[in-house]
């Protein structure tokens, strides 16, 4: 090969050389910084093929994807009763801004910030938590404004955040331990706020059933007194009606009248077969059993 053909060669190998290190690709995962001689120049945030100028630009990449924080360790935080809580947590963030990303957090240093990044974050969360947990009991901390106090955090590391161009997506309170001896403490001190509301509200049903009971009793008298002044007066209006009916027959036979009465006084003395009558045969309680005389005109 002649020397004008391996000048030609070497020419197309650094030709191609040339366009592939002026060429990079954005991954839709990441966004890309262009620095040429160190200063930020443009921001590459659409997922694509890019050039640059070989030797006078570099290209930096960074996650825009949701990255999580997880802490290794329980992290111990005093409740407002001074008493120890041991916190595991997850923070769920991600890039938003990454100039000022690469301002803030990367700068000089190398890699891509993320260690640096989740120390901030954890500085910010834990500060937190430890301000609002000093503020709350144990049994706040542990059922009554844990959501309450996950909100706080996520807004308050939001706020944060924002200022070196990350967005923090949530935080979550994984598991809230408690000493032995705080446990035992806690548990005690719900049961007897259970107890206390299972009294009360047995306090409350047992009023509640007295004055239901009074007010049945009040009603049942009512009605009874009422039914036994109706009854009274349907026996009363029966009575004189029967009155009436006696009377009348009486006046129109009274000896049949008197035989009806002595019939029902037969019938009312001698229920049993074991009744015992001592009378005189000659009075007048036998006088419908003898033949002739009057009674013997009853049936006229």
């Amino acid at each position: 090969m002649s020397n004008k053909g391996v000048l030609l060669l070497y020419g197309l190998i650094g030709l191609a050389i040339m366009v592939f290190t002026s060429m990079f690709i954005v991954d839709q995962r990441q966004n890309a910084i262009v620095f040429r001689l160190g200063e930020v120049i443009s921001v590459k945030k659409e997922p694509g093929l890019y050039f640059k100028i070989p030797v006078l630009d570099n290209v930096r990449f960074f996650e825009v994807r949701i990255l999580t924080i997880d802490t290794p360790e329980p992290q111990l935080f005093l409740t407002s009763e001074k008493k120890n809580v041991a916190v595991d947590l997850f923070i769920k963030w991600r890039i938003t801004d990454v100039r000022q990303y690469y301002v803030s957090i990367v700068g000089g240093t190398g890699g891509n910030g993320e260690a640096q990044a989740q120390t901030r974050l954890l500085q910010t969360i834990n500060d937190g938590l430890r301000a609002e947990f000093g503020k709350r009991t144990v049994h706040d901390v542990v059922s009554g404004e844990r959501d309450k106090i996950m909100d706080l955090m996520r807004k308050k590391a939001s706020e944060d955040a924002g200022k070196i161009g990350v967005e923090v997506l949530d935080v979550r309170l994984k598991r809230v331990d408690l000493p032995e001896g705080v446990t035992e403490s806690v548990y005690q001190r719900m049961v007897a706020e259970r107890t206390r509301v299972a009294n009360e509200l047995r306090s409350t049903g047992s009023a509640e059933s007295e004055k239901i009971r009074a007010e049945a009793d009040k009603t049942r008298a009512f009605i009874i007194s009422e039914a036994y002044r109706e009854a009274q007066k349907v026996k009363g209006e029966g009575d004189g009606k029967a009155a009436a009916i006696y009377a009348k027959s009486y006046e129109q036979h009274p000896e049949f009248y008197s035989f009806y009465r002595s019939i029902e006084v037969y019938k009312n003395g001698f229920r049993g077969k074991n009744d015992v009558l001592v009378l005189d045969p000659n009075s007048d309680f036998f006088k419908y059993f003898k033949s002739g005389g009057r009674a013997g005109n009853v049936g006229k």
